[in-house]
């Protein structure tokens, strides 16, 4: 059994008006939803009770919905030109979504991915572009190579010629210098007062004792040790030759 028509008229009685009320109200901002969302519609309800309470719903806000309401009231062909605006805006929108979609599954493919849909030809087409990407990877990389490499040599050269430089400035050095690397003989520094005579010569020591082969191989070692001069060191030899000889004598006489 349905349900009756109402009469469409204030309700006198205070309890069933305010629960009416409730009722419609909340039936009334759910259908407003519904219509939002399933119409993709602009939709705002303001409800004021009788006792000056506010009630509303707006699906993008009632501030935007009121200004919105106010600019089509100043002129009604700004409604048209949004509606078309906003037309416009979700087709590029859906444009860009598929430009983006199909742009990901080219670079799957690109990573040999995702490749179960594709034909021989798009697999050949695929092959020659990833061919060509190649071939332009190995060129810009032997490219990369060759100008290391020609940088390495330019480097190379300025090391050779700061080298150079420095090796000449050495040698000026050395020109400006020249008693620098001469060592001093090592009798010269026993014997500090014969450093003025230029005769005496350590190379002139050692050839004076090899060539006569008066000293033997203690005493040459002991006079070039100590620096002496072959005159002192065949003095010295001599003398104790004649206390040997002295004393040998000397001996056979208190045998006798």
């Amino acid at each position: 059994m349905g349900r009756g028509k109402i009469e469409i008229k204030r309700i006198e009685n205070a309890n069933s008006r305010h629960v009416t009320f409730s009722k419609r109200r909340a039936g009334l901002l759910k259908k407003a939803q519904e219509l939002a969302i399933l119409c993709d519609a602009e939709v705002a309800v303001i409800v004021f009770s009788n006792t000056g309470r506010l009630f509303e719903f707006s699906s993008s806000g009632m501030k935007r919905t009121l200004s919105r309401y106010n600019r089509c009231l100043d002129s009604p062909n700004i409604s048209i030109v949004e509606n078309k605006a906003e037309k416009q805006g979700a087709k590029d929108a859906e444009d860009l979504k598929d430009e983006i979609s199909r742009l990901q599954a080219k670079q799957m493919q690109l990573l040999g991915k995702d490749l179960m849909g594709l034909s021989l030809k798009e697999l050949q087409h695929l092959e020659q572009q990833l061919n060509e990407g190649l071939l332009s990877v190995k060129e810009k990389k032997e490219q990369l190579l060759m100008e290391q490499l020609e940088q390495s040599r330019r480097q190379e050269q300025r090391a050779v010629l700061e080298n150079e430089t420095l090796r000449r400035q050495v040698e000026e050095l050395r020109g400006f210098f020249p008693m620098a690397e001469q060592s001093v003989p090592a009798y010269l520094e026993y014997y500090p007062a014969q450093r003025k005579n230029p005769l005496v010569k350590h190379d002139a020591v050692i050839s004076d004792v090899v060539g006569n082969g008066i000293m033997d191989k203690g005493d040459s070692d002991t006079t070039l040790y100590l620096g002496l001069p072959s005159d002192v060191s065949r003095k010295r030899k001599e003398s104790e030759r004649e206390s040997c000889s002295n004393n040998s004598s000397g001996s056979q006489i208190a045998l006798l």
